[in-house]
């Protein structure tokens, strides 16, 4: 079996979804690949069913019954992840935001360099968006400025959604009690990671904003991530982080 594993959580990604799976399936190493939908009303957990017969053992699909937050989809492949056994676990969007051809080097740095958690980084060497509005370059890079302001955490992006796990970090994080549906999640998880002790790092790349389907940002996810953060500190002063042969980091 693979050890690599790419998991792709899916809503109206229809326009995607085809070139997505080609260009994960075509890396080297190979890994394979976990596309968790939402009961997408424009057919693409039929598209992504349709074309599991070409790749083999490769290319697996978890259905939903409906739009659960983007979260829980990642969390609900974590544990399927765990459970089949791959050994480095990487997220990712599915609208090209995130290039595909950045999965090799998180993969490598959770691999050969050793890290714990492999970030691909829009803000550790300057700014790098491309098609973004001035305000949301601004909105997201003072978001992660904030995240550091509370946390103390010294990662600089820290809303990114494209990371690679080593699974012991998936172990030991109780995913059962990840709080967060939107972009909090993305904080919540490396605030607990860092907390834990585990080598976080960040690889710079270039993040693209969609060209096909429609954002999935609103309200509610930034208002959950500004609050979000607040809660997050506050409850770690009240939790243990240290673990046999890991000492994490104090409140």
């Amino acid at each position: 079996m693979n050890e690599r594993l790419v998991i792709v959580p899916t809503y109206n990604e229809i326009e995607n979804i085809d070139r997505v799976i080609d260009a994960v399936m075509n890396l080297s190493p190979e890994m394979d690949l976990l596309i968790v939908d939402d009961n997408s009303p424009d057919g693409t957990g039929n598209r992504i069913r349709g074309l599991q017969a070409a790749h083999s053992t490769r290319l697996h699909l978890i259905e939903r019954e409906g739009k659960l937050g983007l979260g829980t989809a990642y969390i609900m492949g974590f544990k399927w992840a765990i459970e089949k056994g791959y050994l480095y676990i990487c997220e990712m969007d599915a609208d090209f935001s995130h290039d595909p051809n950045d999965l090799p080097r998180l993969f490598a740095a959770c691999n050969h360099k050793a890290a714990d958690m492999a970030i691909g980084s829009r803000y550790v060497s300057g700014v790098n968006v491309v098609n973004w509005p001035m305000s949301r370059v601004l909105i997201s890079y003072f978001a992660s400025v904030y995240v550091r302001m509370i946390t103390r955490m010294k990662v600089r992006d820290a809303t990114a959604g494209f990371v690679c796990y080593r699974r012991e970090v998936l172990e030991l994080i109780n995913l059962d009690k990840i709080r967060f549906k939107g972009y909090a999640f993305q904080i919540e998880m490396k605030f607990k990671a860092w907390k834990y002790g585990f080598k976080v790092v960040e690889l710079p790349i270039i993040f693209t904003d969609r060209r096909e389907g429609t954002s999935k940002m609103s309200g509610k996810i930034v208002s959950e991530a500004i609050f979000g953060v607040i809660r997050l500190k506050i409850n770690s002063l009240f939790t243990s982080y240290k673990v046999k042969g890991k000492r994490g980091k104090d409140g």
